[in-house]
């Protein structure tokens, strides 16, 4: 799947998401990948760390000494979020599945606040931030072209049902 959403088949290089499910769960579905507790490990070797909801503060934050108190007014519970040790980089991922009209689309609207956020909660770290939806087919309407543009013009992302490895920086 490209970046910015449309198009593209699912391939043994992407991580698929039909509903809410767990990207641990995808990984281990993908050849030469192992997740063990929060460790995501391909073909033996330590790549990422899985840090959804309150693991982003209990497994990462805290035990590097950070606490979001000090530099944000409320938790920031993300869906999903992988750590790219080698990369240095986190990707929070929020997963939006709709079916009919109601608030999901205004939510969509809030990516530039949330990643500005993030990234301040993670700057003593000196970690890159991505933030990236993963969309469900519902989304694809023409009416909302120009929420899709305002996700990219503040630098977030989007998918549709999948997301690839390549984009998460991991090994395939």
């Amino acid at each position: 799947m490209k970046k910015g959403g449309f198009g593209g088949a699912s391939t043994k290089t992407g991580l698929i998401f039909e509903e809410r499910v767990d990207l641990s769960k995808q990984l281990e579905s993908i050849p030469g990948y192992d997740v063990i507790g929060d460790d995501v490990f391909y073909d033996g070797k330590k790549v990422a760390q899985l840090l959804k909801k309150h693991k982003l503060y209990k497994k990462f934050l805290e035990p590097q000494g950070v606490n979001y108190k000090d530099i944000i007014s409320a938790r920031l519970l993300p869906d999903e979020a992988i750590y790219v040790i080698d990369k240095k980089e986190i990707h929070i991922v929020e997963m939006k599945f709709q079916q009919g009209s109601g608030s999901v689309v205004e939510k969509l609207q809030t990516c530039h606040f949330k990643k500005k956020q993030y990234i301040k909660l993670l700057s003593p770290l000196n970690i890159k931030v991505n933030f990236t939806y993963i969309l469900s087919d519902w989304f694809k309407q023409e009416g909302l072209r120009d929420v899709f543009e305002y996700i990219n013009d503040s630098e977030c992302n989007y998918f549709f049902s999948e997301i690839p490895l390549e984009y998460l920086g991991l090994p395939h």
